[in-house]
């Protein structure tokens, strides 16, 4: 294969070319998105939908599945790193039967999801602007509290197009293993990097904070809390086509 030549490109390797296209100068947060941009992310949906477990060597586990290598009380979630440059990263996630990760947010990221097989449950949280009337809480959780949409709930399977999130739209979600175990392929652009304001927060929802219900919309408060101590990610090796950019 001539090294420009992409007729003959594992699918992975196209993904992983157009996600480098699309993401080289993203819209920011507040931004009106290119007409190229958009064009370049239709084009990376379109391959997204197409990938499946087979494309990255994944066979489905089955919920007595362990792992071998990994410790008895083995992670819930594992990940498998594909590539990673300075405008992306993109690798494979693998929740166990009721995993779930938690509620989360990706500060000024772009996002693109695609399940390669099970079933997988999101929840979609938009950031609202603050007000001046939070639920009732103690002062020293006053600054942890953000307003937000919870804009979706849906289920995902692998005949399921991909979950798109930008810094404006769906940038907090939750995912959750839906009977069974599960695996997703996920984009982020650019990647997590705590030096550049972009880390990992969790959050819970407070029920008490419920403003208003729509029939799609509901306002919320969410509340950062730390890392819940039964969620945890381990690694695993990729076995799929190598990625070369």
């Amino acid at each position: 294969m001539m090294p420009g030549d992409s007729s003959m490109a594992s699918i992975v390797q196209r993904i992983a070319r157009q996600a480098l296209i699309t993401f080289r100068s993203p819209p920011r947060f507040g931004d009106e998105p290119a007409k190229s941009f958009l064009e370049n992310q239709n084009k990376l949906r379109s391959l997204m939908t197409e990938i499946r477990a087979s494309d990255l060597h994944l066979v489905p586990r089955r919920s007595d599945d362990i792992p071998s290598g990994l410790p008895y009380h083995d992670p819930p979630v594992t990940y498998m790193h594909i590539c990673e440059t300075e405008q992306f990263s993109m690798g494979v996630f693998l929740l166990k039967n009721g995993a779930s990760i938690p509620l989360h947010d990706h500060p000024g990221m772009h996002g693109m999801l695609k399940v390669m097989y099970g079933k997988v449950r999101i929840s979609c949280f938009d950031r609202l602007e603050q007000t001046d009337a939070p639920p009732p809480a103690t002062p020293h959780q006053m600054g942890s509290l953000r307003r937000s949409l919870l804009r979706s709930t849906a289920e995902f399977t692998e005949e399921s197009g991909p979950c798109v999130l930008s810094p404006d739209r769906d940038n907090l979600h939750q995912i959750d293993a839906v009977d069974g175990p599960t695996a997703f392929m996920d984009i982020l652009a650019p990647p997590y990097d705590p030096d550049e304001d972009r880390d990992c927060h969790y959050y819970k929802v407070l029920a008490e904070g419920e403003v208003k219900t729509s029939e799609k919309d509901k306002e919320v408060w969410l509340m950062e809390i730390s890392q819940p101590p039964d969620f945890w990610c381990g690694g695993e090796p990729y076995p799929g086509p190598e990625v070369c950019l």
